[in-house]
């Protein structure tokens, strides 16, 4: 990456950074009505009680657009790569997409099975440009794979937005850990990497309202859109790493993407099969998370917060271990483990938040006395 590329990306951040601030300011100004979360809404359970507008993601689409409009400054000369081929051009049709689906939800809260059907639309436009998982040597795994990870990152994204700062700050680690691969990878794409600084300024200035204690949400707008985005970039970025021997199917080629998008997957998983196991859709939103279950054992929402991202920022350090040894089946299996601790650490605190939430619930029934002993009080 030559000086004047690098310069050009650090004023995209810049810029992304500076209007998103502008951008949710002005949101916030002239969003009394426009966008609030009404507490009524059908079958969706938030965190606080308090109305707050859902407007964040609309930041973070316009940093997009200006990242992608700023790409035609970009000096490509010996790069070999052109301002705008079709694989970008799905992926950005496919975060429209993601966006517009998140917007109608906000808007009219749009049946579970509608929107599940614009999340396959969103996989299918990223698979017929070329955007698919190479997972195995055969074409319809690889699509089966690509359509199960989009559909799973745009969930995954969009029940982790259940605290305040959780989803925009393990986003941004999200990006940070995929353009640290990308660099010590060697295989640098200008371009995918401009977009992401884009959207990363975007969410830097988001942050800023959307931290403990918040003043605007992202909404399905904002988590829908990025989980369209993170899923097809990380197809270019992080789903590359293969043994040199080939074979149909691969688990070394999942441990970077476990890596990196490490909070989401533990905490979809958690909820998934708890709710199935309870016989529960795990589509319908609950205050049954990883970071609902840290908070009843104790712990503030923005404790919360940093432990979450703390986690999920290890991944940078793993990744540039990762590329800078040998990598063999140890290795692997090692890092297989280490998501699988985690994983299981996070179990047992989940079962003891659980276990203090609901020894707090009959404590907290027997000290609010009932009408009608108040009234034999007064009596005696």
């Amino acid at each position: 990456m030559s000086d004047l590329q690098f310069l050009i990306i650090g004023i995209t951040l810049f810029i992304s950074f500076g209007f998103s601030l502008i951008i949710n300011k002005l949101l916030l100004r002239f969003s009394t009505n426009l966008g609030m979360r009404n507490l009524k809404k059908r079958d969706e359970i938030r965190w606080s009680s308090e109305r707050k507008p859902a407007l964040g993601g609309i930041s973070f689409f316009i940093c997009f657009l200006i990242s992608v409009a700023l790409i035609g400054i970009m000096p490509l000369e010996g790069t070999g790569m052109e301002p705008f081929n079709i694989s970008l051009l799905g992926i950005a049709a496919a975060s429209t997409l993601g966006f517009i689906i998140g917007l109608a939800d906000d808007a009219y809260n749009t049946n579970p099975m509608v929107k599940l059907f614009g999340q396959v639309t969103c996989a299918f436009i990223l698979i017929v440009t070329g955007v698919v998982l190479p997972v195995s040597s055969s074409e319809s795994i690889n699509v089966l794979f690509t359509i199960v990870w989009v559909i799973g990152m745009m969930n995954s994204i969009n029940m982790l937005d259940n605290m305040d700062g959780v989803s925009t700050s393990i986003s941004i680690s999200i990006i940070l850990g995929m353009i640290t691969y990308e660099f010590y990878s060697g295989n640098i794409n200008i371009i995918y990497t401009m977009i992401l600084v884009g959207v990363m300024g975007g969410l830097l200035g988001f942050l800023v309202y959307n931290w403990s204690p918040s003043s605007i949400y992202m909404g399905d707008t904002g988590s829908m859109f990025l989980g369209v985005l993170l899923a097809g970039s990380s197809i270019w970025f992080i789903w590359n790493e293969r043994d040199v021997y080939g074979g149909t199917f691969q688990v070394r080629q999942f441990v970077i993407p476990m890596i990196i998008f490490i909070v989401p997957l533990i905490d979809t998983i958690t909820v998934t099969f708890r709710r199935l196991l309870k016989k529960q859709s795990p589509f319908v939103g609950g205050k049954d998370h990883i970071t609902h279950h840290l908070v009843y054992l104790g712990l503030k929402e923005k404790t919360v917060a940093f432990i979450l991202l703390a986690v999920s920022l290890t991944s940078i350090p793993l990744v540039i271990c990762l590329k800078s040894i040998e990598w063999t089946i140890i290795t692997t299996i090692l890092a297989y483990i280490y998501f699988i601790f985690l994983l299981a650490v996070m179990q047992v605190l989940y079962q003891k938040g659980a276990k203090r939430n609901s020894e707090k619930a009959p404590q907290t029934i027997l000290k609010t006395p009932s009408k009608s002993n108040k009234t034999l009080k007064k009596v005696s």
